[in-house]
This record gives C-alpha cells, structure tokens and sequence, in this order.
C-alpha cells in the first residue's frame, strides 16, 4: 500500500506550478493518538503532501518516466496548526529545474490563511541507482486519475495535457487482462 498525503489537484500548469487539495479528519490514521487532547495534522506530512505535489510537477516534465527523490527540505515554516475538518491547500512553483534535480517552492493555506512555507530539493536519479521504476505504469495511472491530474493539467498556453501513450497502453492492457466477457480458459 501506498500512502498519499494529497487528495486531488486543483490546478497543474506544466513546468510551472500546482495546487493540491488535502481533507484532513479525524478518521485518518496518523491522527489517532496524536498529541492527545490537541489532535492535528502532523507537519511531517503536510511537508510529504509538498513533496508530492511538486515530485509529481517534476515527473511530468519527463511523462512521468524520471525517478525522483526527495533530496533536502531547506525551509519549513510552519504558522498554524491544521486540525481535523481543515482543508489544506498545497501550492508548488518550480523555481529551478537542471538534470540532475530541481528546486520547488511552496506555501500551504487553510482556508485564506497561511499555514506554511518551504522550499524543497529534488534529485533526478540516474541509472547509478538501479533501472527500476518506482512505480509500474498502469499503478501510477491509476493514481494519477484518482487525484484527478489530468482533468485540470494544461501546458503554460492553456492547453490540456495528453495522458502519456505508455500510460493508456498500460492501462489497455490490465483492462484486457481483466475482461470478464472472455471465455474462461478450461
């Protein structure tokens, strides 16, 4: 299992910035037991619902096919507490992209109010590291549609952003291999 500290994207402009939803309750599990009495929204994971928006603003740069990493957290900030029934928003711009990595900025709001601020490192993995995926096409798919990326995702013109052929292909496949109409093999 996979945890996603993001719920939907609100806006993605490739290679520039993306806005994330995150609904915080009170039914999530890293909040039972936290901070008995003053239950909230651990900072490390709103710090990893950054890393997620701006990872994914990254990997699309490259159809989503570069291994990224978190590298380094250089700034967090942090100016209020988030609390179950909160809505965080989750706001990364893409300051500085290289090949072997990038820099993100990021603010977090509650409602109007500002919640936080960060600047984050990312390194681009090269085949030094090993040539396996992260995450296998149809699976990344799968949660690229939940978080519903390509319904907002537009280039810096405004237009839509294509869903990568290897990814359809992927997910043509698993359908196929799950087709119930078919004659069952005896």
């Amino acid at each position: 299992m996979r945890w996603f500290w993001i719920d939907r994207f609100e806006q993605f402009v490739s290679g520039a910035e993306a806005t994330a939803l995150k609904n915080v309750t009170f039914a999530e599990e890293p909040l039972d037991d936290y901070l008995p009495g003053k239950p909230h929204y651990p900072h490390s994971l709103i710090i990893e619902g950054m890393a997620q928006t701006g990872g994914l603003l990254l990997s699309q740069l490259e159809d989503f096919q570069s291994r990224i990493v978190l590298a380094k957290v250089s700034k967090a900030e942090f100016f209020r507490l988030v609390y179950p029934g909160d809505q965080l928003r989750l706001h990364a711009s893409l300051q500085s992209v290289q090949t072997d990595g990038a820099i993100v900025q990021g603010q977090t709001h509650v409602d109007d109010e500002l919640q936080g601020q960060f600047e984050l490192t990312f390194a681009i993995l090269n085949e030094s590291y090993g040539d396996s995926s992260f995450f296998e096409p149809v699976g990344l798919m799968r949660m690229l549609r939940v978080l519903r990326l390509f319904d907002v995702a537009v280039d810096q013109q405004g237009r839509r952003l294509k869903i990568p052929q290897y990814m359809l292909d992927g997910e043509r496949e698993e359908v196929a291999a799950y087709d119930l109409s078919s004659p069952v093999p005896e």
